[in-house]
């Protein structure tokens, strides 16, 4: 007979994937900002948006140790791989930044689904000190987003611009 998670194992677990994904971030952003140089506000805000990522596993850590635990090195190393080898399958790309802001796009959305998920687990496992944290990362996590949803037609313009080809004359 297999033994049902508490929610407090299930927390945790959703605590170290979210560091894990964390991991994961920064491996691709460090990727993308060095190839963002006609994109300078999407590399500014990469930048930015790195440190924000660094607090955020700084949080986690926080609320990891909170709880006398501590995140899963394997898991932040698979992740930290995994997130090198999608940016380095990007790179060769000739429409890698139009690839990078999809995919930034979905990451972003996805991180702001683990930390709703996180909030909520905090909630119904009675761990109100994580909430606050989780909250900051979530608001951050949203502007981003917000940020990425409105310049994302900006970078398309922009690439479309610097790659526009004659049209044939019979179209």
């Amino acid at each position: 007979m297999t033994k049902t998670p508490s929610i407090r194992e299930i927390f945790l677990a959703g605590l170290r994937d979210a560091h894990a994904m964390e991991h994961e971030a920064l491996a691709l952003m460090d990727r993308q900002i060095q190839h963002l140089a006609e994109y300078l506000d999407v590399q500014a805000r990469l930048r930015s948006h790195r440190g924000e990522t660094e607090r955020q596993i700084e949080r986690l850590d926080i609320i990891l140790a909170s709880l006398d635990e501590s995140a899963s090195t394997f898991k932040d190393m698979a992740m930290s791989l995994s997130g090198n080898l999608a940016a380095l399958a990007t790179m060769l790309a000739p429409d890698k930044v139009l690839k990078n802001s999809l995919a930034n796009f979905a990451f972003e959305n996805f991180e702001v689904a683990s930390y709703r998920a996180l909030i909520e687990m905090a909630r119904e496992g009675g761990f109100p000190d994580a909430i606050p944290l989780l909250q900051e990362t979530l608001q951050e996590e949203l502007a981003m987003v917000e940020f990425l949803e409105k310049t994302l037609p900006a970078v398309v313009q922009r690439y479309l611009s610097a790659h526009r080809v004659a049209k044939p004359a019979d179209h």
